[in-house]
């Protein structure tokens, strides 16, 4: 709509154009994605039912030229269906226009530490919460996350000697596969809560809603925003330490144990403040780097741009909703759309390996995601229980050994250690968990390999979710504060516990139990 001036006194006043505001137009491959998801799909064009896809395993190889898009000529499992279509292209095209959260500096950055740790010059610690919730995106909980892991990180670098890698599951971890899409509630099945970014853990909520993909930007974006802000204020400031309460430590060996820790990482600070040696952003600051398990593929395939890599200047494929990302147990099949889509993205990556995994597979995933044998580029998450892992990673061990990839061996003793207590509750034994944390370390000491990292399900809350550790915690214990949406996190004392206990093993070459230490 043109304006002209009313006056004939300004006629030599500019003409005004006003124009609506331009809409968001969904590309292509949104409205191609918008379709696979939603019910208009004819499954019929892929020679099955639904129901039948989730199992499906194509026999063709992976098609040379990748795209953002190339997963969808790949079965899925873990698959959402949405119930319209153009609910679906409006959150797609919407994903579409906003901004990268990373960058790929800072994803670059990652993936040189991370060549460090496939080298044993440094140690990776991951961890949060097992699915993040939209309300976990608050000062106080973000706050006690990383500062549980700032504390394990000081521990873990005491008893290591290395440099830690920090990575939170935190900023988009959102989205969780579940071992069935229904589960019974008051003598009704209904859908099961799959994560908030799909749909609601209240039961009216169970539907999955595409909006909530923008939602899940939206609190990733508050999220990492407040994580940077805190950092750059001083929050990791090692001249300032975190209060080291160790008031939950039943046994007072175990606290003596623990104090000695405390004090010599405390010492070693003071020395360094009355030398001056204290002076280095590094005591000031942390790099910290955020991670989700890519498991909604029309939401990293909306966040996945073509931006100039700046080690080379040449335009790549990155994934800017995280800085790692990584395929789980459930949807690392080899000829599956996961395994499609990660094979083309810049950031390093993770899979979780399990005792179902053969060596012959293994090394088949290594050779699509690392087609190039770039050191560190992918990490091996170990996952196998503490009854199946000496069966089953010296296998494994020895199968990566024999090819050219040099991988970041990393152990999630969390997810093979989940049962449920005698209250009916799902939960985890500590001891359990660090039972297959101590073998993971001594297996690859003995297989001429070294453990890089650990992956854990934890909270930086007093949460009651997992049995045993310091605090003493029984099955009774559980439903005092037992607040998880899905699998058990370990505690905060919990958690410290882990880091304790890793640097006995690393300055002693043993790993002594909590059990062990008790009075």
């Amino acid at each position: 709509m043109v304006y002209e001036s009313l006056s004939k006194s300004v006629q030599k006043l500019p003409i005004f154009i006003k124009e609506d505001p331009q809409k968001l137009i969904p590309s292509e491959e949104a409205i191609r994605t918008a379709k696979l998801r939603s019910n208009s799909i004819d499954y019929a064009e892929y020679g099955t039912s639904h129901e039948r896809r989730d199992n499906l395993r194509l026999t063709d190889e992976h098609p040379s030229e990748w795209t953002p898009t190339s997963w969808h000529t790949k079965p899925i499992v873990q698959d959402v269906i949405y119930s319209s279509m153009e609910d679906v292209e409006l959150a797609l095209e919407k994903l579409e226009a906003l901004p990268p959260l990373v960058s790929p500096y800072e994803i670059n950055n990652l993936q040189e530490k991370l060549r460090d740790a496939a080298l044993g010059k440094a140690f990776v610690l991951q961890g949060g919460d097992c699915a993040e919730l939209f309300d976990y995106c608050s000062q106080e909980r973000i706050e006690s996350k990383m500062k549980i892991l700032l504390q394990m990180s000081l521990v873990l670098i005491w008893g290591t000697k290395l440099p830690l890698v920090r990575i939170g599951r935190i900023a988009g971890q959102f989205a969780k596969p579940r071992s069935s899409p229904t589960e019974e509630v008051d003598g009704k099945t209904i859908p099961s809560f799959r994560g908030d970014n799909i749909n609601g853990f209240d039961v009216s909520e169970r539907t999955p809603d595409p909006s909530r993909l923008v939602s899940a930007y939206f609190h990733s974006a508050a999220t990492l925003n407040f994580i940077r802000s805190s950092l750059s204020s001083g929050f990791a400031d090692l001249h300032r330490p975190f209060d080291w309460s160790l008031s939950h430590v039943q046994s007072s060996a175990v606290k003596a144990r623990y104090k000695t820790v405390v004090d010599a990482i405390t010492e070693g600070l003071s020395f360094m403040k009355t030398i001056g040696a204290d002076k280095s952003s590094t005591l000031e600051s942390i790099d910290f780097y955020t991670s989700h398990e890519g498991l909604m593929l029309e939401f990293e395939q909306c966040l996945t741009r073509k931006l100039r890599d700046p080690t080379d200047g040449k335009c790549k494929w990155y994934n800017t909703a995280a800085h790692f990302l990584w395929i789980g147990e459930r949807t690392r099949q080899i000829n599956g759309a996961h395994v499609e889509y990660f094979r083309g993205i810049m950031n390093p990556i993770g899979v979780k390996v399990g005792a179902s995994m053969t060596a012959d597979e293994l090394v088949t995933i290594l050779d699509i995601l690392d087609p190039d044998n770039i050191v560190g580029k992918v990490t091996l998450i170990t996952r196998y229980g503490v009854g199946n892992i000496s069966n089953v990673l010296p296998s494994h061990i020895a199968a990566v050994k024999r090819t050219n990839h040099k991988v970041v061996w990393m152990s999630d003793p969390c997810h093979g250690n989940t049962k449920s207590s005698i209250s009916g509750l799902k939960t985890r034994d500590f001891e359990d968990i660090m039972n297959e944390l101590a073998l993971a370390l001594q297996i690859h000491k003995d297989n001429d390999s070294q453990l890089n990292g650990v992956h854990l399900e934890l909270t930086g809350d007093a949460v009651t979710e997992c049995i045993g550790g310091s605090a003493g915690l029984t099955d009774e214990d559980l439903q005092i504060r037992y607040q998880t949406v899905c699998d058990p996190r370990l505690s905060e004392s919990q958690s410290l516990d882990v880091a304790f206990l890793i640097a006995d093993w690393c300055k002693k070459g043993t790993m002594l139990s909590i059990a062990e230490h008790s009075e």
